[in-house]
């Protein structure tokens, strides 16, 4: 019973949890590195807005710019590494039982994450770019998969800790 309570632990859940957001944010970094034109082209046509229904009191917001394009393209990707390492290290932490420091590096994780999927893709590109009007380039629900797996990593994280006692 007691391997069973370590192992259903919210200590291993958070790391458990960790540790699967660590390895899909670095094949999501893989990925974009790999198969770059396709990405760069999904993150071309949201910022045109060139696949959305076109109406003159949207599209004015478009972004064309080929080189903006591509740093925001860059930027996105570096966002998305540095999310990775640093839920890396998080496991890391957590593995080597240094539970203060798993805990900061796990949330600056989740956070980064819900920063670029739900501020980024879901709040920027689905509404300013008004990305949920395109039928071929709508990522908002990668994105909120992406966004509610951070929250609720956070939410799992913040819900399970101690406080010191007064």
């Amino acid at each position: 019973m007691r391997s069973l309570a370590r192992v259903g632990g919210p200590r291993t859940a958070i790391t458990a949890l960790t540790g699967i957001t660590a390895l899909y944010m670095g094949l999501v970094v893989f990925g974009n590195i790999t198969d770059y034109e396709t990405n760069h082209a999904f993150v071309q046509h949201v910022l045109a807005m060139d696949t959305t229904f076109g109406s003159p009191n949207t599209s004015w917001r478009a972004i064309t710019d080929p080189t903006v394009v591509t740093v925001v393209y860059v930027l996105i990707i570096a966002w998305e590494a540095v999310t990775a390492l640093v839920l890396l290290a998080g496991l890391v932490a957590w593995l080597r039982r240094r539970e203060e420091v798993a805990r900061l590096l796990s949330s600056t994780g989740w956070v980064m994450q819900a920063l670029l999927f739900g501020g980024g893709f879901i709040a920027i590109g689905g509404e300013w770019f008004v990305m949920w009007q395109s039928k071929d380039w709508n990522g908002l629900s990668a994105a909120f998969q992406n966004f509610v797996i951070a929250a609720l990593g956070l939410i799992l994280l913040h819900a399970t800790k101690r406080d010191p006692a007064p």
